[in-house]
């Protein structure tokens, strides 16, 4: 396994923007995928993001798509999220993961995961 250490969260106002990373121990290998999710108080874990670690290519939820952008560095081991035009139902604990599955969006695909990073969006 890889270990995973997020950061970046904090408390903004609505409107503002975040650059949340995500730094990895160990070599992931081209063909895994890093991915972000985030919890929010009383509710399930849901997907944000994807990035397959070779190629490069991402996909969202739609919720996020074209407000949130994921992107990686290969040779710091990081990878990030921007999240720009931040809501107050964006609150929530983030968290990035590893699946050995390139393009999986099923949390149950990740075997690694990170303790999380806490985003408070105000009014």
């Amino acid at each position: 396994q890889v270990q995973l250490v997020e950061s970046g969260g904090g408390l903004v106002q609505a409107g503002a923007s975040l650059r949340l990373s995500c730094a990895a121990s160990g070599r992931i290998h081209s063909s895994y995928a890093m991915g972000w999710f985030r919890q929010a108080p009383g509710m399930d874990r849901e997907f944000v993001a994807l990035i397959n670690w070779g190629e490069g290519r991402t996909y969202y939820a739609d919720d996020f798509q074209g407000r949130f952008a994921i992107s990686r560095d290969i040779a710091k081991n990081t990878v990030y999220l921007q999240m720009n035009s931040l809501k107050p139902e964006d609150t929530a604990v983030y968290f990035c993961a590893r699946s050995q599955y390139g393009l999986s969006r099923r949390q149950t695909d990740y075997d690694s995961w990170g303790r999380g990073t806490q985003v408070t969006v105000s009014s």
